[in-house]
């Protein structure tokens, strides 16, 4: 169903990218498909539940259930939670680029005040090919920093096999070849292959 009033649904969740992504599609329509919407206009929350997916220009989002709410300022958070494989994804082209960003994550969070996303568990963000990976990811879109840690809620666990992994891909990448991660063993930092 189309559902142009629910515009903040759309630039909420898409705000994790907001800084890389492309403008036009905050211009374009929201469209959300979903197989059970709940609205309580008393308590301002929209839960959107059952294949949750939700498109605007380029961006997409994909879920199990989409909750947004409203505090008294008017400003909204947006939770989006389960999915494939238990996964909440969101893909969008990046601005002036022909190359997109996309991430996924068992949770994702994000606050319209703060300008900030947070990505828990199993957390995954791609832009371009470079790529970064940990069980808690950190996006501040004011500042357009991320922090990405190995334990949940933006903690550090040691002796945990589970580290946190990136691939930066050099500035010529185009004339680079591509490096593909060696998987890390416990105790061992990740290398790559390819220098």
């Amino acid at each position: 169903m189309k559902l142009p009033v629910l515009t903040v649904v759309a630039l909420l969740l898409a705000q994790p990218v907001a800084a890389l992504a492309e403008r036009a599609d905050r211009e374009k329509p929201v469209n959300i498909e979903a197989d059970k919407l709940t609205v309580d206009d008393r308590n301002k929350v929209q839960t959107f539940e059952g294949r949750v997916k939700l498109t605007q220009g380029t961006l997409v989002i994909t879920a199990d259930k989409v909750v947004v709410t409203q505090d008294a300022d008017g400003f909204q958070k947006g939770v989006a939670t389960g999915g494939a494989g238990g996964l909440s994804r969101f893909r969008q082209k990046r601005e002036g680029r022909d190359e997109y960003i996309e991430g996924e994550a068992e949770r994702i969070d994000y606050d319209g005040k703060t300008d900030r996303a947070q990505l828990f568990r199993r957390s995954y963000v791609k832009s371009g090919r470079d790529e970064v990976r940990g069980q808690y990811i950190e996006y501040d879109g004011v500042t357009e920093n991320y922090l990405v840690t190995n334990g949940p809620n933006a903690t550090v666990q040691q002796g945990v096999p589970e580290r946190v992994r990136a691939v930066i891909q050099p500035k010529n990448a185009a004339s680079a070849p591509v490096a593909s991660p060696t998987p890390a063993t416990p105790g061992s930092p990740a290398t790559s292959t390819g220098k």
